[in-house]
Order: structure tokens, then sequence, then C-alpha cells
């Protein structure tokens, strides 16, 4: 819907107002509020056809209005006016994330968003490469127990213990070890998958049903993690008044924080971003995030993005100081994670 200019200044101010109070806004405090020179009963009008469009509600308990998710999209893309930090601000977020200390730059890039924004900051750790397979070994534990060896080309070690249908041979294993690698190294593991999967259905053998189970354990094994994040200030959602009143749905938040899959899942989108995202409400697709919005920005290491960070709030957010500050979080993180790999 196309809204004149009189119905978005109306909508801004209203909105604004109702981020900086908390109240539902009446029509004659917005009509002081707009700075345009119209009548209450004006103003009534309008705001009725912003309610028929879905952008303000009323609540029960009052005669004013308060945005709706749509109404804050509208504001959020096409209304928002950016109070970013000054160069004063940005010195001081850069001095607590120090490129000489690496190790703890994700977690001060979490305390710190949520300490300007007192919401929740969350940072997902940087994404490792997709590992290669170097080598797989069998080595025969007990009778019907196998333990897989597998070695990736970063060096790193994985051991899976299999659980057979059959005893094998110390002969045996090594034939299966020396298939496998034939196809399998130096292959992503979905590649090798796919290979080993087109050379099982040509293969009889005794060995296909332990080579099955080995590509089986290794997927599980040398799988990235996609449970890794950073997450600070969740209390502070305690304090937002707007959560706070509903104890079912914040338990259903916790819960988000704890289990972590779905937020996980959220913030990859930003991994494959333009710049900052802002999912408000429903648009997150998760249902404990109904009265939430999530503002989240990818971060890079030397030009390539590793991962993302963001900020969980209540809708009722200032997008206006929280947008800038993870942008410049984003940014600040980036530069410092780059220099501390030089």
């Amino acid at each position: 819907m196309l809204l004149d200019e009189r119905s978005r200044t109306l909508l801004k101010a209203l909105i604004e107002h109702y981020i900086a109070d908390g109240a539902p806004v009446g029509s004659r405090s917005l009509s002081r509020f707009s700075g345009l020179e119209l009548s209450p009963a004006t103003i009534r009008n309008v705001m009725a056809d912003l309610e028929e469009a879905g952008f303000v509600a009323s609540p029960h308990t009052s005669a004013g209005r308060i945005p709706t998710p749509r109404g804050y999209r509208l504001f959020v893309d096409n209304l928002l006016t950016m109070r970013p930090p000054n160069e004063e601000e940005i010195a001081e977020m850069g001095g607590s994330l120090r490129p000489d200390q690496p190790q703890q730059l994700l977690v001060s890039a979490s305390r710190l968003l949520s300490q300007l924004t007192h919401f929740a900051g969350i940072v997902t750790l940087p994404r490792r490469a997709t590992p290669k397979i170097r080598q797989i070994e069998f080595l025969r534990l007990s009778e019907r127990r196998i333990l897989l060896i597998l070695v990736s080309n970063d060096g790193d070690v994985q051991n899976r213990i299999l659980l057979t249908s059959r005893d094998y041979l110390a002969a045996e294993l090594v034939e299966a070890g020396n298939y496998l690698n034939q196809y399998c190294a130096g292959l992503e593991l979905e590649q090798a998958h796919q290979r080993v999967r087109e050379e099982l259905k040509r293969l009889h053998s005794d060995l296909q049903a332990l080579m099955a189970a080995a590509m089986e354990a290794s997927s599980e094994a040398l799988s990235t993690e996609q449970q890794a994040c950073v997450i600070s200030g969740e209390r502070n959602l305690l304090d937002a008044a707007d959560l706070a009143s509903n104890m079912g749905r914040l338990r259903e938040l916790f819960d988000l924080f704890e289990q972590r899959s779905g937020l996980m899942s959220l913030l990859e989108h930003s991994c494959h971003a333009d710049g900052i995202q802002i999912f408000i409400g429903g648009e997150s697709g998760l249902a404990p995030l109904d009265e939430c919005s999530v503002v989240t920005a990818p971060y890079e290491i030397n030009g390539q993005i590793v991962g993302s960070l963001g900020v969980i709030g209540p809708t009722r957010m200032a997008y206006e100081r929280v947008i800038p500050i993870v942008d410049v979080t984003a940014r600040l993180l980036s530069s410092s994670l780059s220099l501390s790999q030089s």
C-alpha cells in the first residue's frame, strides 16, 4: 500500500513516540508530536485508514494505537532516521575489540552489543572451511567393535567406534581402508559420499556394509559444527517490559537461547545476505521470537565472510540506534580479526 506524505509522517511520529514511551498514542498527543497542523478528528481518520491497512492496532485497554509488525517493517525500511555512533563512541567500541586478544574477540563483541543496546548480543563462531578427507583407517578393538580413524586435510583426527554385524579380520580392515582412501582422499565430505555411494552399488563384497557404516560415521565426525555461538545479556530481556509481562513466552525464548539450533539457522541467513538483516516478529519463523526483533550483520576475516552477529530484543526497540551499533560492531570485529590473523 502506497501512503501519502501525511500518513507517512503520522505513522513515523506514532512509532517514534511509542518506542520512546511504550504507551498507546492517542490522536490528540499525535497532533502535537507530528508537527502537522491537523485537527484530532483528521488524525483519527488517518489512523483509522492505517489500522485498516494493518500498520497500527488499537489495544482493548486504550483508545490510542500502537504499531504492528507490518508498521515497524514500513518504518524500518522507509521512514527511519539513523543515529550512528559518533567518532568518539566508535573509538571506544574499538577499544573493546583488541586484535592482540583474538581468543576474547567474539566474547567481547557479544558483550559490547549487549551493553550498548541493553538487549541480548549474539555472535556465531567463525565457520570452518569444509573439511577434506586425508586418510581413513580401521582398527579392530574386539569382536564386532572397530575403531574408525578419520584424518582431515587440516590435521584434525576424529575417532568413532563402529558396532558391526560380524567380526572382521585385520586383512579385511586394511582392504576396506585402502578402498576408501582410493576413492575419498582429497575430497570434501559430500563429494566422497557421492563417489562411494556410486562405487558401493557396483561392489559385491562382504566389506560393503562396513564401508557404508564408515561413511555414515564420517558425516557426523567431520561435518562443520553449526551450534557454536556466544550469547551475552540474555537477562536484559527480563527488564524489557514488553517481554517480561509474558512469562510463558520468556521461557520459550530462554529455551531457544539454550538449544541454539534455531538461532543458528536464523543467523546463517545473515552470512549469505548483503549487510544488515532485520527480522521483525514472525518474520524470523521462530515462534519464541514473535514479539522480538533480531538485527544481524555478517562479519569477515580478510574479506571472507566467516560468521554473523546480532542483537535480539523486543519489537519496541530503538532501531535508529541498534541498527548502526550492529553494523559498526561487525565492521570493527572484522577489522580486529583480520589484524589478529596477519
